[in-house]
């Protein structure tokens, strides 16, 4: 689109203000609300903001601006919002891209996927809990008839929640997110919303929308929608699993898929490269793909009430197997190890960084483990050299500190995403819980 094509599509519909949008490093977004009648500043200069007042853009108060580029590919309404649209935006500092901007962080592992000829698709799952609070403080499904102790696509609990359902997947059409699926998943209150792939930018961008989305039209039908990781202990989590395939520059053909593959999985040995890359640095990975204390609630070695927790513990890859980490539907893969907290233009650069360091250095990932790895025992998973994917934050975050191709791959962000997340799991290991009080008040 052209800022000339821009304009009178600002026109054509009416729209008054612009949300010139980019994310934080945990990827919530953050906007400023642009009159019409500025749109081309966003798109020339940027919008400015105050980067200290933003996490994890290594800015302090005496910094300079941060300068919210507008990206014109970009620009969409806000169906939501009458008389809105949005263009995400790029971070400059002093009109030079902004290393700690995680958009920026993507495309420079774009660049390097461009300079062989490739194109990296994407389809992101996200999964989400509609929730409210109850009169003591306690949260529940916004459904009080959502109770089945095996939920998973259950017709009435998809039917109940349909006036929100229906409002974010019309939404999202109108702005050309083709969503062609929906279902209640395996939780209380959980749902998930499928929609078409994209190049792995676009495919972050749409993620950000739909975030947007589902976060308002919630709030305006009374309702909490939750990207949480774990919000009950027993119930499974929110994923945000990432089908991903490298195609040619015109993307035309499938670069990851072989029907000759001698493990049936119709993978090509550059997919398998990949693969091996992702394995390889999967501690590390997960400090960004489960970026918070509550996600390894989620990647936990055990079984939740429904059966399963759908979610890895366990760093391998099979045939459709729905307990690994990596699945393959065939021609491509899925990892299933991000979850709703993350930031999606910093997990698929790190899984880009990952995924490249196993083609240079041409890495096999060894044969695919198709049993159902929930019901191995730990001697026959070490048997077997299954390693466990981290246990807990801190764990992640010493691995990814001690993973040198991911830190140098994403620059300064790593730095500043380490320093923040320590900080965060030294307040969760000083917090005091009910847990605790319950059980340590008066036992000694």
């Amino acid at each position: 689109m052209t800022p000339i094509e821009a304009k009178q599509f600002l026109a054509d519909n009416k729209v008054k203000y612009v949300l010139a949008q980019f994310v934080d490093i945990h990827g919530s977004a953050k906007t400023k609300s642009v009159p019409v009648s500025h749109f081309e500043e966003i798109i020339t200069n940027g919008a400015g903001f105050a980067g200290f007042a933003v996490w994890g853009l290594g800015i302090e108060p005496n910094g300079p601006d941060f300068m919210a580029v507008g990206d014109l590919d970009t620009l969409s309404l806000v169906p939501w919002q009458p008389g809105y649209a949005r263009i995400a935006c790029d971070g400059h500092v002093k009109r030079e891209p902004w290393p700690l901007d995680t958009r920026v962080v993507l495309k420079e592992q774009i660049k390097r996927l461009d300079a062989r000829g490739w194109t990296f698709f994407t389809g992101l799952e996200p999964e989400f809990s509609l929730l409210k609070k109850d009169g003591a403080g306690n949260i529940i499904p916004t459904d009080p008839t959502d109770t089945l102790p095996k939920p998973c696509y259950d017709y009435k609990g998809l039917s109940r929640n349909r006036e929100f359902l229906e409002r974010l997947v019309e939404s999202l059409r109108q702005v050309d997110v083709d969503v062609y699926q929906i279902d209640h998943e395996d939780a209380n209150g959980q749902f998930e919303i499928n929609y078409t792939y994209a190049d792995c930018l676009t495919s972050a961008d749409h993620y950000l929308l739909f975030k947007m989305a589902a976060s308002e039209i919630a709030n305006d039908l009374g309702m909490i929608c939750s990207f949480m990781p774990k919000p009950f202990a027993n119930r499974p989590g929110n994923g945000m699993h990432i089908h991903m395939s490298i195609g040619d520059s015109q993307g035309n053909t499938n670069l990851f898929a072989d029907k000759t593959d001698r493990h049936g999985l119709g993978l090509s040995k550059l997919a398998y490269q990949f693969l091996a890359g992702i394995l390889a640095h999967a501690p590390a990975l997960a400090a960004i793909c489960a970026p918070t204390v509550n996600s390894y609630k989620r990647l936990v070695v055990g079984r939740s009430l429904t059966g399963a927790t759908w979610a890895p513990a366990y760093i391998s890859y099979g045939d459709n197997n729905r307990s690994s980490m990596v699945r393959v539907p065939g021609g491509r893969l899925e990892l299933r190890l991000p979850d709703g907290a993350c930031n999606p233009y910093l997990a698929t650069a790190a899984v880009i960084a990952a995924g490249l360091d196993g083609i240079e250095r041409n890495l096999d990932p060894g044969d695919p483990h198709n049993q159902n790895l929930y019901r191995m025992s730990p001697e026959a998973l070490k048997e077997a050299g299954i390693g466990i994917l981290p246990q807990n934050l801190h764990e992640a975050l010493v691995a990814l500190e001690q993973d040198t191709v991911l830190c140098k791959a994403l620059g300064p962000v790593a730095d500043e995403f380490l320093r923040l997340k320590h900080m965060e799991w030294v307040e969760y290991m000083r917090h005091v819980s009910d847990w605790e009080v319950k059980n340590y008040l008066e036992f000694f």
